[in-house]
């Protein structure tokens, strides 16, 4: 391995804690709660099994995630699109924590962009969705990459996750909107 596949390990790693500590802080609980938070705010109304794969969990296990945060008052089950399913959904109060996890990642990848100018952060971006690109390994692995990411920051049609996603599948990517 060459120095920079270390520093990227080292650099991968340490936002990933980082990261992952904010994000449970922000949602004042550990585990998954604070990525469900956030996933639910950008794709409300979501069932169990569409929740557990960002997550990354088993379905009891998510079951238990949603439990908690409806005890919490911070989501509420709603009935999905048939008899038999459930859509989860996040309270006012769930709103307003899934906002605070957000902000906190976003606060630590502002830190760790500081030092960089412009042009840093545009080669940055560039190497970065070939990264992504290559390291995606199907729709799964894309909602678990994908769990805490600002969806208007990286929508749909430009996401390089989403995009190998769709070539894992072998399916058109999604289009992009025209200007208007």
């Amino acid at each position: 391995m060459d120095r920079t596949g270390n520093l990227l390990g080292a650099a991968a790693l340490l936002l990933s804690d980082t990261l992952l500590a904010r994000a449970a802080e922000a949602a004042g609980r550990t585990g998954a709660a604070g990525s469900a938070l956030a996933v639910l705010a950008q794709e409300p109304g979501l069932g169990i099994e569409q929740l557990r794969q960002p997550l990354g969990l088993t379905q009891s296990a998510t079951v238990r995630v949603v439990d908690a945060l409806v005890v919490d008052g911070l989501a509420v089950r709603e009935r999905g699109a048939d008899a038999r399913s459930i859509a989860v959904r996040l309270t006012p109060d769930g709103i307003v924590q899934a906002q605070a996890v957000l902000d906190s990642r976003a606060a630590v990848l502002d830190d760790a962009l500081a030092e960089l100018s412009g042009p840093e952060r545009d080669l940055l971006g560039s190497s970065l969705q070939k990264v992504l690109g290559r390291l995606t390994a199907g729709r799964a692995h894309a909602e678990q990459v994908c769990r805490l990411c600002d969806y208007q920051a990286c929508p749909q049609q430009s996401c390089p996750v989403e995009q190998a996603a769709c070539r894992y599948e072998n399916q058109a990517p999604p289009p992009v909107p025209s200007p208007r």
